[in-house]
C-alpha cells in the first residue's frame, strides 16, 4: 500500500537500555555516549545488569563509580543527557527484584526483566523450556507471570524489558498490570521479544504504552532500533503508542 508506514518514516528520540563494561557490555560509558551523539539522540541511559546476576551483574560497589562516570559525561557533553539506570532482575519473593527498595535512590529510574543466571527465578526450568523441554509449561507460565506481576506491583519500574523472553509468560495479564502501574513494555531490538504476536496481544490493552530499546552490548548498537520498529509496524501497533519515536518532518 502506498500510504503504509515504514520504519524509515520515524526517528528515535532516546535509548534507555544500553550496557557497558560495568556488566555485560563491551564499551565504556563514554563509548556509548559518543555513539548516541553520532545517532542524534537526545539522551540515553546506562542500564547495566542488576547485581544479583551470577555471571555479569554490576557490582554494588561500582554504583558510585558508574554515577561518577555519568556525571562526567553530562559535563563533557552538555548537549546529550545521560541517565543512570539498572536492568534489575526479577525473582520470586521479597520485593521481586535483585535491587533492594533502598537502592532505588541510587538511580534516575529502574528498568527490569527476567534473565537466567540467578537463584530464585526458576532459571533452570526456564532454560530447559527455552531449549525445547516443554514439560510443566502451564505451571511454569503461571509461576513466571506471578513473578513479573509481583515485581511490577511492588516497585516503581519504568520499563519491563523484553517481556516474553526466555520462558513462557501470560503477556495479556502482564500488559494489564503494566497499564495499571504505568510501566512501559519494551520492544527489544537485540532479542525477539516482544514478538509480533506478543505486540498484538499487549496492544489489545488500550492504555499500555511501548518503548523501543537497543539493549546495546556494544557501542555501535546504541540507538539501533530499526528492527524493533519494523516488528511493531508489522504487528499493527499505532506508532503513537511508542513513546520514544517521532515522525520525520
Amino acid at each position: 500500500m502506498e500510504n503504509e508506514l515504514k520504519a524509515s518514516d520515524f526517528e528515535l528520540l532516546y535509548d534507555l537500555h544500553t550496557h557497558t563494561t560495568y556488566s555485560h557490555g563491551k564499551g565504556s560509558v563514554e563509548d556509548n555516549v559518543r555513539s548516541a551523539m553520532s545517532k542524534g539522540l537526545g539522551y540515553i541511559a546506562i542500564s547495566d545488569h542488576g547485581p544479583g546476576h551470577l555471571f555479569y551483574g554490576i557490582n554494588r560497589n561500582d554504583f558510585p563509580n558508574l554515577k561518577n562516570d555519568i556525571e562526567k559525561m553530562n559535563v563533557k557533553f552538555p548537549k546529550l543527557m545521560v541517565k543512570m539506570s539498572v536492568e534489575a532482575n526479577t525473582v520470586h519473593g521479597g520485593n521481586g527484584l535483585d535491587i533492594k527498595p533502598e537502592e532505588f535512590e541510587e538511580f534516575d529510574f529502574v528498568i527490569a526483566g527476567f534473565h537466567f543466571g540467578l537463584f530464585g527465578c526458576s532459571s533452570v526450568h526456564n532454560w530447559l523450556w527455552s531449549h525445547g523441554l516443554k514439560w510443566g509449561e502451564a505451571k511454569l507460565r503461571e509461576k513466571n507471570t506471578k513473578m513479573i506481576i509481583h515485581a511490577l506491583r511492588e516497585n516503581d519500574i519504568a520499563i519491563l524489558t523484553h517481556p516474553g523472553d526466555k520462558g513462557p509468560f501470560d503477556i495479556k495479564a502482564i500488559a494489564e498490570v503494566c497499564a495499571e502501574t504505568n510501566t512501559l513494555m519494551e520492544i527489544n531490538c537485540r532479542h525477539d521479544h516482544l514478538t509480533d504476536e506478543e505486540i498484538r496481544i499487549a496492544m489489545s490493552v488500550p492504555t499500555v504504552k511501548f518503548i523501543l530499546s537497543s539493549d546495546a552490548h556494544v557501542p555501535e548498537k546504541v540507538g539501533d532500533c530499526r528492527v524493533g520498529l519494523e516488528r511493531a509496524l508489522r504487528a499493527g501497533l499505532n506508532p503513537d503508542r511508542i513513546v520514544n519515536i517521532r515522525r520525520k518532518g
